[in-house]
């Protein structure tokens, strides 16, 4: 029998473990989201100080002997092993360039709401926050997407970020998306037309048997304002 992977997050939030969920649930392969079963963030941060490869935060996976941490790096890992990745090494590189890249995004969406530390809380720093989330909405947000449209569209339109055969990028395109619709709606209901090959891929996925049933179920914790993804109505003011 093949031993369940083992992912390590926080129990109540989406943020960075929901991309390693979604990779995970497309593959359609047996899991357990340790921290949501008894005792189980008690044996996250145990399993975080770890004396062999320690995590500095979660998300990290067990799968049998090895620990995995960071986002990025599990997902290279999953994609090489569940067909949600090229199997030549630019293909794998590309993909992985494609992921630190959404990465980047998520960071500097998450800098919206904590831009001076992530000690304070949202309301210590709402000034700041307001002043951060401005610059964010009118430069930010429209360079990374100008960029992630680029892709799709060259040398013609295409379905994924790689061609006609999606890869755990495009399912994480897909949920930088949702995130930011949901933090920031009236600045992507404006947008979002001036993006239609982002907005099909997310409609692409989003169809997706398993992912589609995933959005369903209980699995998928709702986005809330303890996440990376916030939706504070006065930053889009």
């Amino acid at each position: 029998m093949v031993q369940p992977y083992e992912l390590f997050y926080w129990p109540t939030i989406q943020g960075r473990g929901e991309f390693v969920r979604l990779a995970l649930e497309e593959a359609g392969v047996e899991y357990v989201d340790v921290a949501r079963e008894p005792g189980g963030m008690a044996r996250m941060m145990a399993a975080m100080d770890g004396p062999d490869h320690p995590s500095f935060a979660p998300p990290f996976l067990k799968a049998g002997e090895l620990t995995i941490g960071q986002t990025a790096n599990i997902l290279l890992y999953l994609g090489q092993r569940h067909g949600l990745a090229p199997g030549d090494d630019a293909g794998r590189l590309w993909v992985n360039q494609l992921q630190l890249t959404i990465a980047d995004l998520v960071a500097e969406t998450h800098d919206t709401h904590h831009p001076i530390a992530t000690s304070l809380y949202y309301e210590d720093q709402r000034p700041e926050a307001k002043r951060r989330a401005a610059d964010f909405i009118e430069t930010r947000i429209p360079k990374f997407f100008d960029w992630f449209e680029g892709i799709l569209g060259r040398p013609e339109p295409k379905d994924y970020l790689t061609g006609a055969t999606l890869t755990y990028a495009d399912l994480s395109l897909f949920q930088l998306i949702e995130g930011l619709r949901y933090a920031f709606p009236a600045t992507m209901g404006r947008i979002d037309a001036g993006y239609p090959l982002m907005a099909a891929l997310r409609d692409r996925v989003a169809k997706r048997p398993r992912i589609a049933a995933y959005l369903k179920s209980k699995r998928r914790v709702p986005f809330n304002e303890e996440g990376i993804f916030r939706h504070y109505p006065e930053l889009e003011e």
